[in-house]
């Protein structure tokens, strides 16, 4: 089920939501641009409810938070412009879990290789963008993801960046041949170079929903933290 903004005083829909919210976890998927609606079909063949996420304050109510793939530039420009970037900050902080996918991945970055975008500083990581060349040289490869079962994961890349530098706290979970980091972990946050939301395999999400599960029990628990 996909959740869109409710209008004011709609209180029917926000009532309606408290079971689904107290049994499954509810993901939302930044809207602003790039292809959040690829995410959100992946994320329909899962056990949550989605959210797509348009206003800071949405994200009060929200188990987890996907950045998608897109224009990294224009996605720090709507950020800046919607002030998304101290919500941002407090839903990490909270413990509840983030993933960056391609821009989301330069978006969420501690540092840039270029002087642009000014990403959010969310992640202990160095990015660079478009490490792999233009939309031409875009490919797919199959790689381990740790934390995953089921054999290699096949993985889309387009115009995709690359972690340059894993700071301290960072764990690399998948990497090329050439031992290019392309998917990291620290805590409650996820990012990955490639777009798992254009195959057909949801296991990267599935992975992504069992840390915002996680996120919110330590929550319910008392626990604020990572």
């Amino acid at each position: 089920m996909v959740e869109t903004p409710a209008l004011p005083g709609n209180t029917a829909d926000k009532d309606k939501s408290t079971p689904a919210r107290q049994s499954r976890p509810r993901i939302g998927v930044l809207a602003l641009q790039g292809d959040f609606i690829e995410h959100i079909h992946t994320l329909e063949k899962l056990d949550v409810d989605v959210v797509e996420v348009r206003k800071p304050g949405q994200l009060a109510d929200l188990d987890g938070l996907i950045i998608p793939g897109g224009e990294s530039t224009t996605i720090c420009k709507l950020i800046g412009l919607f002030d998304f970037e101290k919500p941002l900050e407090q839903f990490v902080e909270r413990g509840s879990a983030l993933w960056g996918t391609c821009a989301g991945m330069i978006v969420i970055a501690r540092e840039l290789t270029d002087p642009y975008p000014r990403p959010l500083d969310l992640l202990n990581i160095k990015v660079s963008r478009n490490w792999f060349g233009r939309q031409v040289d875009s490919f797919e490869d199959d790689f381990e993801f740790r934390g995953i079962e089921g054999g290699p994961f096949r993985a889309v890349f387009i115009r995709a960046p690359v972690v340059e530098e894993v700071g301290e706290g960072v764990e690399v979970i998948a990497s090329l041949d050439d031992g290019h980091a392309v998917a990291v972990r620290s805590g409650n946050i996820l990012a990955t170079a490639f777009h798992p939301e254009l195959t057909d395999d949801p296991r990267v999400h599935a992975y992504f929903v069992e840390m915002a599960k996680h996120g919110a029990a330590k929550r319910s628990q008392g626990d604020s933290g990572p």
